[in-house]
């Protein structure tokens, strides 16, 4: 594995835990305290993936998000003793990838961080960027989706959410399971935010084709079903 993980937290004793567990599970930890020196080692060590608490001295953990986003892209889960729903949501739309509420368990963070892992490993070349059938076509490049040859107007999510069903045919997908993949975090908030979407695109694609839908699967979730 040996996978840098750089941890930025201003309390030792939250440090040093996390260097055990990191060690253990065969990450290599790099621990700075303060803001300034978080955004510096970013480029010197070239992390695999940040632990960084919003609370920090110099600059804060949201200053140091936003800085780090202007030149990387490397995942960030935020640590923070602030649990309220705004702050969860101020950290993802800074660019921040999971976000974690402290106190926490360590085993918890460790599952947290190879999940993450795991969801931004995958080569972009592997991902297919178009898909087509009948009567239609998503193309996840320019976000488009075209119905018998006519562009049609759809929300990047929903966009996303259709292109991801089709993508992967037949297979069914749990609400949870598509909130995961399609938005991509933990999502804070209600897990009928699916419903709401399938219902859309349903609308757009209703009898476009009768060689494919969008079938649910009662008590289960959702699946693009071809024929």
């Amino acid at each position: 594995m040996n996978e840098k993980i750089l941890i930025v937290d201003d309390d030792v004793n939250i440090c040093e835990l996390l260097r055990l567990y990191l060690t253990k599970e065969g990450f290599t930890p790099i621990i700075v305290n303060d803001g300034i020196a978080a955004v510096e080692s970013v480029s010197a060590t070239n992390p695999s993936l940040i632990l960084l608490d919003i609370m920090l001295p110099k600059l804060d953990g949201w200053q140091v998000c936003r800085k780090i986003r202007q030149t990387s892209d490397v995942p960030i889960i935020m640590l923070s003793a602030k649990g309220e729903t705004f702050d969860k949501i101020l950290g993802l739309e800074l660019g921040a990838d999971d976000y974690i509420v402290k106190p926490f368990e360590t085993k918890e963070v460790v599952a947290r961080i190879k999940a993450v892992l795991r969801r931004t490993a995958a080569p972009a070349a592997e991902t297919p960027k178009e898909v087509n059938y009948d009567n239609l076509s998503i193309s996840i490049t320019n976000y488009e989706m075209k119905v018998r040859g006519v562009h049609v107007d759809a929300p990047p999510k929903e966009l996303e959410l259709l292109f991801h069903l089709a993508s992967n045919p037949n297979r069914v997908f749990t609400r949870d399971q598509l909130l995961d993949e399609v938005w991509g975090f933990d999502y804070y908030g209600d897990s009928r935010t699916v419903d709401v979407h399938i219902k859309r695109l349903r609308e757009k694609l209703e009898g476009v084709s009768d060689k494919w839908e969008l079938r649910t699967v009662w008590s289960v979730g959702y699946k693009f079903e071809t024929r």
